[in-house]
Order: C-alpha cells, then structure tokens, then sequence
C-alpha cells in the first residue's frame, strides 16, 4: 500500500509525523511529499523537515492521501492548485483521502465532503461543508478519513493502519507503542 503525506509550510508537525512514524512501523509505503516542491518543510512549530519526494514528480498511483493540519498549512494547502487536483483525482478514483485538524476543510473547500460525515479541529466546522458533522476523534465515511487535531493524531495514525493492513496489525502497534 502507498501513502503519500503531503506538507506545506506551516503544518502541524505533531500530527504529520506521528502519522508517517505508525504508517511506516506497520510497514507501509508512506513518503513525505513537498506540495512546495521544496527540498525540505518547516512546520507552525519551526522544525523543518526534509521531503521524501516533490509533488511535481509523484505518479497517480497512490492508495491513499493524508493532508495534516496546521496553519498557516492548511490554508497553503488549499490554495495550492497541484494538491486541489492530487486530492478530488484521488477521491475521484474512488482511493483513500484522510486529513486531520483544521485539513478536512481542504476537502470541504475542494467539495468532496457534501454528502458525508466528517470531523476537524474545534470551531473550524463551517468549513467542512459536510452532510454531518461528527465530534467523534476519527471518522470513516466510505473512503474519506477524518480527525480531530494533535491529541487525536495517534488514534487516527492507527486507523489508517488499520484500514491499509488490518485490524490486528493496528492493535499489535498500538501495544508496541503503549498506547491504551
């Protein structure tokens, strides 16, 4: 399975990182992607990190997109035209989009979440643009994942473990980790 994490500049570190850490301890495929086109990322929090790939060189056969939060990210993210078509192509296809904290407004913006539930960072709801909103830390509508913000940033890193590999693979990491 291939996943490719796509940063801006301003992203939440906490929950980008967490994410690309259990993706790739379960052993999936999971690169680091520069939307920028940049060499290397700094995120909200100031740590810069290098990129695994450029958005420009990535081919469309990815099974799965995960937009992490963050600001000023998101809003770099939503004006970036390369992610708007990356993310509804993807969507389009019918594979796996996944964003977490203020990121699933990106998906109301691009218009893929109107006839699904949904969830994001506190207060930022509105932005969804969903057919429900969910208070819940990580929801699954069909192949569109959503979640919370930092705090919920391993639940959701083991759900896409979980929805990539299998359900006991996500508890075997989840136990690895020490987490519950």
């Amino acid at each position: 399975m291939k996943v490719r994490m796509l940063f801006e500049t301003g992203y939440e570190e906490v929950e980008a990182l967490t994410v690309v850490d259990l993706l790739r301890r379960a052993k999936v495929d999971c690169l680091m992607v520069a939307a920028d086109d940049q060499d290397t990322v700094t995120g909200s929090h100031g740590i810069t990190v290098k990129m695994d790939e450029k958005i420009s060189a990535l081919t469309d056969d990815a099974d799965m997109i995960v937009l992490p939060g963050g600001m000023p990210g998101v809003t770099n993210l939503i004006a970036n035209e390369k992610v708007k078509n990356l993310v509804c192509g993807q969507y389009e296809a019918g594979r796996y989009v996944a964003a977490i904290c203020a990121a699933p407004t990106a998906f109301g913006v691009f218009g893929i979440l109107k006839d699904k539930e949904a969830t994001c960072y506190p207060g930022m709801e509105a932005g969804l643009h969903c057919a429900k909103v969910s208070y819940e830390n990580v929801v699954t509508d069909g192949k569109v994942i959503t979640s919370r913000g930092m705090g919920t940033a391993i639940d959701f890193g083991l759900k896409l473990v979980e929805i990539l590999t299998d359900r006991e693979t996500a508890e075997k990491l989840a136990a690895a980790i020490v987490y519950k």
